[in-house]
């Protein structure tokens, strides 16, 4: 299993505080609280936390204030806001800036810890390509950002067998003995919902078939040499993707 994630609960009504954080406690997340925006900005500021669960109407910095002055140092922290208010206008603001989503007071606590399930959930990544040295070289470097890794260098043999489970695929666009479109078809086919980031080293040749992949459902693309930051700013809005799905389906108030 993950390690235990770091939750910071943020509301005004200290009583109700206290009880989401003991309930998250018995449910193993090592929780911190905050009884206002400022207080918990002050605490995001020194501690890393996974998460960030906040109430929208609080004295001072409100909970979309909150969000936005994290995300200036802590872009990749989710943050999902709390409200008794569904059709105030700081919820679609809140959601509008990126907030996960919105919960409904009372929460629906099966639903949170649904959530937070998947925030624990270790994101995998499935590399697809015939240079060794390239998949050697980000798989060593995602690995150190704790990214459990999978290398594929023989796609034309290996397709086939290929099982993609809760993952997130890495796939160049040139290949030897198959294409790229043809192994994301082959993908697409078996497991519809996951995630395929098309890579390429040649910009020109590859743009017809990199345009061919958005319309067989690729997330995105990127061109090598990429930044590994660009590649975790992709990898960051797959995941958040993957938990609003989780809570926008239900009490979530959708985007």
């Amino acid at each position: 299993m993950s390690e235990k994630r770091d939750i910071l609960i943020v509301d005004d009504d200290r009583g109700m505080v206290k009880t989401l954080a003991d309930i998250l406690k018995i449910k193993g997340f090592n929780v911190d609280t905050a009884y206002s925006g400022d207080e918990a900005l002050i605490k995001a500021e020194k501690i890393g936390f996974d998460c960030i669960i906040s109430d929208i109407k609080m004295p001072g910095i409100n909970g979309v204030e909150l969000m936005k002055a994290v995300r200036e140092f802590r872009p990749e922290v989710p943050v999902v806001l709390m409200t008794a208010y569904s059709t105030d206008k700081l919820v679609m603001e809140g959601l509008e800036e990126g907030a996960i989503a919105a919960l409904a007071k009372p929460l629906d606590l099966d639903n949170l810890l649904g959530f937070l399930s998947a925030l624990q959930r270790e994101q995998s990544i499935v590399i697809i390509d015939d240079d060794p040295k390239f998949c050697k070289t980000l798989g060593d470097i995602l690995r150190e950002k704790n990214f459990k890794v999978e290398e594929i260098t023989d796609p034309a043999s290996s397709i086939e067998k290929l099982k993609i489970k809760n993952q997130v695929v890495l796939l160049d666009m040139k290949l030897n003995g198959v294409t790229g479109l043809d192994v994301l078809k082959e993908i697409k086919t078996k497991y519809p919902e996951i995630p395929v980031i098309l890579i390429t080293g040649y910009r020109e040749e590859m743009s017809e078939s990199l345009e061919n992949g958005l319309k067989m459902s690729a997330f995105t693309y990127l061109y090598k040499p990429f930044e590994i930051d660009d590649l975790l700013d992709v990898l960051n809005k797959i995941k958040r993707r993957e938990l609003a799905a989780v809570l926008g389906r239900s009490n979530a108030m959708k985007r």
